[in-house]
């Protein structure tokens, strides 16, 4: 991997034409840059969008803020940390009970204290490093966090398959081959093609309801919602902070083993930077943001690193909450 050029100007990146691995600080063409962002929307998408369907906030409200928040992520981290910023699947259970008995409202206010907390966290790990939180959060119980979120996961991701298993299956290998047989772009986009033939597949199979496209307009806001604090529901989302702490962290080492940079000098400013993306988004309506295992996948399969590739998601999230149109035609994607 190049060495980065500390000269470089902040929004910089070195364009490269080959090589197996693309560093943050470098891209492809713009042309394969925006293929390799689209692939990394495909790969966001499905979970960002299923978390507001489960706690029956807006979709596209959502959306917006997590592209919103990735853009935030990366200006906060000075572009050289790739993340993109999806929906946390830890908020569903307190924002649930938090609507249930006092309003979506008071459930957006949780979402506040969050990323409040959030950024006060990562505002001291900037200034005095991970030393402390290595010592109240070691390895056995960090570990025990990721695996136990990925466990509950699980029947979901079982749920999903049962629903539409032949398509399911179909775009599975498609994919599996993709990126075992495919070299140079389309290697790198083997998810991307593997989802469009997928859903192609599906459309022929009348898997995909149509009816909300049609119906749909090209330009239009999404429902905003402003947050209530209610004190009898706020520490229900304490644990939650807990919960985007290992995220953050785990990302951010994932990042740098990967890229063989050390990015603990980053983990302050990627630990705020999700928490004020939070904050944005429970103000307006937005569900809980944090960085995305899916999204380091994409990267794992690409060597793909460049942060070019993640500008190019955000905004494109940032146009499809803008868009019922566009965002209709992604959510009839089977679920499968």
């Amino acid at each position: 991997m190049r060495t980065e050029n500390n000269t470089e100007r902040f929004l910089g990146w070195t364009r490269v034409d080959e090589g197996e691995v693309i560093a943050p600080h470098e891209r492809l063409s713009w042309p394969r840059t925006v293929g390799i962002g689209l692939q990394h929307v495909v790969a966001m998408f499905g979970s960002t969008f299923l978390v507001p369907v489960l706690t029956g906030f807006p979709p596209a409200t959502t959306l917006l803020f997590s592209g919103i928040g990735t853009v935030l992520f990366l200006l906060i981290t000075r572009n050289r940390l790739p993340s993109y910023l999806g929906s946390s699947f830890a908020i569903i259970a307190p924002v649930t009970a938090a609507t249930a008995s006092h309003g979506q409202s008071s459930a957006l206010g949780g979402i506040v204290v969050v990323g409040a907390l959030l950024v006060v966290i990562g505002a001291i790990v900037h200034f005095a490093g991970t030393a402390w939180i290595e010592v109240v959060m070691p390895p056995i119980v960090t570990g025990t966090i990721v695996a136990l979120i990925g466990l509950n996961l699980a029947p979901a991701a079982k749920n999903n398959y049962e629903s539409g298993p032949v398509t399911a299956t179909v775009t599975l290998v498609l994919l599996i081959a993709s990126v075992a047989l495919l070299r140079g772009l389309l290697g790198r986009l083997a998810i991307f093609l593997s989802v469009i033939i997928g859903y192609l597949f599906a459309f022929a199979r009348g898997e995909v309801d149509t009816s909300g496209i049609d119906a749909a307009g090209w330009i239009g806001l999404p429902h905003f919602t402003a947050p209530t604090f209610t004190a009898s529901v706020l520490p229900t989302f304490l644990p939650v902070v807990l919960v985007l702490v290992v995220e953050n962290i785990g990302h951010v080492k994932s990042v740098s083993m990967m890229t063989g940079v050390d990015n603990d000098k980053r983990m302050g400013r990627a630990l705020a930077a999700d928490g004020l993306a939070t904050v944005i988004a429970g103000s307006g309506g937005g569900s809980a943001t944090t960085t995305y295992a899916e999204n380091i996948g994409v990267m794992a399969a690409t060597k793909v690193y460049s942060t070019a590739a993640y500008w190019v998601a955000g905004v494109a999230a940032i146009f499809l909450g803008l868009s019922p149109k566009v965002g209709a035609v992604i959510a009839a994607i089977p679920s499968g």
